[in-house]
């Protein structure tokens, strides 16, 4: 079962999103939302919940930094407290910000606890179904109150997954002729936090992605492994939540790692790898 630290996690996540999501969602004014850079959205939502989720975990666990994604936007030296730091919170308090700043409903909260530069737990929230994700490293997955353990009893051709949003149209379009015939579906929800908790349901067996930031990843590449999977980078290198940039694919097992890695990225990886990152 999640341990008490989980708990109060969680139950800090849940009011942030009571108190200061879902009174917004569907009801953002116009002045109320802005670019951070072009197309990369924050609301005052996002704001308003990292704040109060900020608090929270310094009563937690006092003295440890919070490294939150709008910390970091106005101070991007914060990010350095994951390399230089026995410990660190890394926070996304919205994620999912241009849906939920659309009204839609893909969107959650996600919070991770790193030491020495790895994620040691991690927390996932969905505030419009009631779904909680959490992970403590050597306690396991759990989905709400159920452990995870991925099977492995899928082909590749049987699996679905998610491919990283601006990320899919690159690779569909650099992918071999008839390797798509190869996979099950692959579609993006646009927040990784709802696509780690659909991976976590069994709803979907993989996720890749070009961007790899650790308010996004932290956590759910944490849960991938305590579930029994793989998950590294494009050149099948460890991912850490320090670092910056070598792509994500994470799978039920490392032997179908490879082969989703050869069917999608292949002899194109050098290619996808020159494409500006947006």
């Amino acid at each position: 079962m999640p341990s008490e630290l989980s708990q109060r996690v969680l139950a800090l996540m849940q009011r942030a999103a009571e108190q200061e999501l879902l009174p917004r969602f569907g009801r953002l004014e116009k002045s109320e939302i802005r670019e951070k850079k072009p197309g990369d959205l924050v609301t005052v939502a996002d704001v308003a919940a990292e704040k109060l989720i900020t608090a929270g975990l310094k009563e937690i666990l006092p003295g440890v930094v919070v490294v939150g994604e709008e910390a970091v936007a106005a101070d991007p030296h914060l990010q350095d407290s994951l390399r230089t730091g026995d410990r660190a919170w890394v926070v996304d308090p919205l994620d999912g910000t241009s849906n939920f700043a659309k009204g839609r409903s893909m969107f959650a909260v996600i919070v991770a606890l790193v030491e020495h530069g790895r994620a040691i737990g991690g927390w996932i929230h969905d505030p419009i179904n009631g779904r909680n994700a959490s992970v403590e490293k050597g306690q396991g997955a759990w989905l709400n109150d159920e452990r995870v353990r991925f099977t492995g009893e899928r082909t590749v051709k049987e699996m679905q997954g998610f491919v990283g949003f601006g990320f899919r149209r690159i690779v569909l379009e650099k992918m071999r002729p008839g390797s798509l015939d190869k996979l099950g579906p692959i579609t993006s929800l646009n927040c990784a936090g709802q696509e780690y908790i659909e991976l976590l349901s069994g709803q979907r067996q993989f996720m890749l992605y070009r961007q790899i930031k650790p308010w996004d990843h932290a956590a759910g590449v944490l849960m991938v492994q305590e579930a029994g999977g793989y998950a590294a980078r494009f050149d099948n290198t460890p991912y850490m939540p320090t670092s910056q940039d070598g792509g994500l694919l994470s799978a039920p097992d490392q032997a179908s790692w490879q082969q989703l890695h050869d069917i999608m990225l292949g002899d194109s990886l050098a290619e996808i790898n020159a494409f500006p990152k947006r």
